[in-house]
């Protein structure tokens, strides 16, 4: 089971209730292990990569309005 454990930038979170709808966007997502985000947009996410991808996380992380900031 290799597991990935990766910090996500985020736009979007704006407020403590913002993390607790991000927090159920990722709920029950198949393959993560741990998820946790904070109010400056930093999701720390851990997945097991045989179950689940990145790209996943962050299409279910974009169902509920938030997308990943662009590196500068």
């Amino acid at each position: 089971m290799p597991l990935v454990t990766e910090t996500i930038q985020v736009n979007g979170v704006r407020c403590e209730r913002c993390v607790m709808r991000l927090a159920k966007m990722l709920e029950g997502h198949e393959g993560l292990e741990a998820a946790n985000a904070n109010l400056l947009g930093h999701v720390t996410v851990t997945w097991d990569d045989e179950r689940t991808s990145r790209e996943a996380l962050l299409e279910a992380m974009a169902r509920g309005g938030f997308r990943e900031l662009e590196s500068i």
